[in-house]
């Protein structure tokens, strides 16, 4: 049986999907019905995995790592801003998760 993917993948999903779904289609609001479906589906996940708090703090840090990706973007470059917070919250997710 097909397990699902571990909970850093979910969000790295969301922060990368979320802004390719904004650049490539020109409608912000369906990359940002990405970032909130992955993000709320990471939450939870984060909650059964390692509890409430831990998800508190890093879904906190999934909000912050797609607030932090505009104002790096305009030193790095968009594509640089997103994958490297994206990178960030998934390392989090997986030393918090263990998955």
């Amino acid at each position: 049986m097909a397990r699902f993917p571990a909970t850093a993948a979910v969000a790295a999903t969301g922060l990368i999907g979320g802004y390719a779904t904004a650049r490539f289609s020109g409608r912000r609001e369906l990359g940002g019905a990405v970032l909130a479906a992955a993000g709320a589906t990471a939450a939870v996940r984060w909650g059964r995995r390692s509890g409430v708090p831990a998800a508190a703090g890093l879904t906190a840090l999934y909000l912050a790592a797609f607030g932090g990706s505009h104002p790096l973007a305009k030193k790095i470059g968009a594509w640089p801003a997103v994958l490297s917070v994206t990178g960030v919250v998934a390392a989090a997710s997986a030393l918090a998760t263990g998955d």
